[in-house]
């Protein structure tokens, strides 16, 4: 089957991508290698795929390693968007692609409104036009917003969410959801918890902490560390995805939502202690008052997803942070 991986020089579309691949299936990835963080972590992604950056132009589909090709282009062209559809006839569609981040989009509300409901919209009517076989989106945690139900299950309500990055995410069940009624395409609607590992996004904590405690800088520690996150391992989030493309929904809405997070939750204080005996330096910490749209604890019900796909994210914190700091040592040449 042919596969669309949108934000594929992402951090979950990179690994996402190679794990298809591995798995024999034609993969194009798709994105437009913004400046929201350094491009050389992105073309460093697409450089695993087999793909180089003097190989790169806007609009052209070339060739990577294997069964994988990339074109570089945004969700929000609808035009080239559409030729695109018309010509790969996709059957699946993996879309990765978003502007990240509930900090930013604070202070940069309109890369949300442009990336993340103009972009997804235009993906929707790409699969109105040319149908199908499941389209596999990514949500977030963050649409729970302060929510007290713990665990967070996917059957509760989530109507008030306290970042613009959540609202476009929760607008994205949403319009999922009218599409698969109207349209009946396939849709499942992933929410991601606190996902980290090796290429991950450098605007992230785990990262910024490893590099300051690598480079002996102060790190900001937000709400005295207090703060509970479920971390979830790149490579259990792949997984599961990987499972999930021949499992759409077969319900009457043709739609639903997942949880995919390791169940575990921890304080980022706990955090930063596991980090600390990993790289054998003890970090020098700035503690801050909790910042605008953070919210207290994320904890995933993974009940669902292990029911349907027989598998529930598993990787240890403390395997998986290993993980990543072996890998910002080599990257870093350190």
């Amino acid at each position: 089957m042919k596969v669309l991986v949108t934000g594929a020089a992402g951090f979950i579309g990179m690994h996402t991508s190679l794990k298809l691949v591995q798995l024999g299936y034609d993969v194009i990835g798709l994105d437009n290698i913004n400046a929201y963080y350094d491009k050389s972590l992105k073309y460093g992604r697409l450089k695993e795929l087999g793909v180089q950056q003097e190989d790169i132009f806007y609009n052209k589909v070339i060739q990577g390693k294997d069964n994988f090709k990339f074109v570089e282009l945004d969700l929000t062209d609808a035009g080239n968007l559409m030729a695109l559809f018309a010509m790969q006839k996709f059957d699946i569609i993996i879309n990765l692609a978003a502007q990240a981040g509930v900090r930013y989009s604070i202070t940069n509300p309109n890369d949300y409104i442009e990336s993340n409901i103009v972009g997804f919209f235009n993906l929707l009517e790409c699969c109105r036009a040319f149908p199908v076989k499941h389209l596999l989106y990514a949500s977030s945690s963050s649409v729970y917003g302060n929510s007290s139900n713990i665990p967070f299950n996917t059957d509760q309500q989530t109507d008030d969410p306290i970042s613009l990055y959540a609202a476009t995410k929760k607008s994205n069940e949403l319009m999922a959801y009218t599409y698969a009624h109207l349209y009946h395409i396939p849709a499942t609607g992933l929410r991601f918890f606190t996902v980290y590992g090796p290429w991950g996004r450098p605007d992230m904590a785990y990262f910024l902490f490893t590099k300051s405690i690598l480079e002996g800088g102060p790190i900001q520690v937000f709400a005295e560390g207090k703060l509970q996150r479920d971390f979830t391992f790149v490579g259990d989030i792949t997984e599961s995805i990987a499972r999930l493309i021949n499992l759409p929904p077969i319900n009457e809405s043709l739609c639903r939502i997942l949880n995919i997070g390791n169940s575990k939750p921890i304080a980022v204080i706990e955090f930063i202690q596991i980090l600390e005996k990993i790289i054998g330096i003890k970090a020098i910490k700035e503690y801050l008052p909790m910042q605008d749209g953070d919210v207290e604890l994320t904890y995933a019900d993974t009940k669902p997803i292990e029911e349907l796909t027989g598998f529930s994210p598993c990787t240890a914190l403390s395997e998986g942070l290993s993980k990543f700091v072996s890998w910002y040592r080599q990257y870093k040449h350190l």
